[in-house]
C-alpha cells in the first residue's frame, strides 16, 4: 500500500489557503469543513506551508485574539514535509511519527494531489492487517 492507494480509496481534494489569508478567514475555513489543517499555496498548486489547528492555537496563546488578524503566511509551518504517491503506508507513518505531525501532503511533478492524514494510515494499516489475519484463517482452515 503507498500514498497513491490511500489518495484513491478517499478522494484527492485537498483544501488550500493562501498565505495572505488571516488566520480568522483560515480558522473559519477549518471548522466549516471540518479538518484539521490547510495546505498554504498560492495558485493552489504547489504547497508552500501547511497550517494546523495547532499553528491557530499557539498564536492566539502568545498574541491572544488579535492573532486572529495574523496571515496564515506568519503562523504556516514550513518548510513542509510532502511525499509522492509511490512512498508506502509504512513509511509515511514513520514518517510522520518522528517527525510529530499529523498531515503530508502529496505532490507529483510539484505539483499538489492530495493529503494523507495519519487516520488514513492508521485506517490502512487495520485493514492490511484484517486481511492479513482472515488470509491466515482461511489457510488454517482449508489446510
Amino acid at each position: 500500500m503507498n500514498a497513491a492507494s490511500i489518495l484513491k480509496a478517499k478522494g484527492s481534494s485537498v483544501v488550500t489557503v493562501k498565505p495572505a489569508a488571516s488566520l480568522e478567514e483560515a480558522a473559519r475555513l477549518l471548522t466549516e469543513r471540518g479538518i484539521g489543517c490547510v495546505v498554504v499555496s498560492e495558485r493552489g498548486t504547489g504547497p508552500v506551508g501547511i497550517l494546523s489547528e495547532r499553528d491557530i492555537v499557539r498564536e492566539v496563546a502568545l498574541g491572544g485574539a488579535a492573532a486572529l488578524k495574523s496571515t496564515v503566511a506568519s503562523a504556516m509551518s514550513k518548510p513542509i514535509h510532502t511525499c509522492q504517491g509511490d512512498d508506502t503506508v509504512d513509511h509515511l507513518m514513520a514518517v510522520m511519527t518522528a517527525r510529530r505531525f499529523r498531515h503530508v501532503p502529496v505532490v507529483e511533478d510539484g505539483e499538489l494531489v492530495g493529503i494523507v492524514s495519519i487516520g488514513d494510515v492508521v485506517k490502512f494499516k487495520i485493514a492490511e492487517a484484517e486481511m492479513e489475519t482472515e488470509a491466515m484463517r482461511a489457510y488454517i482452515t482449508t489446510g
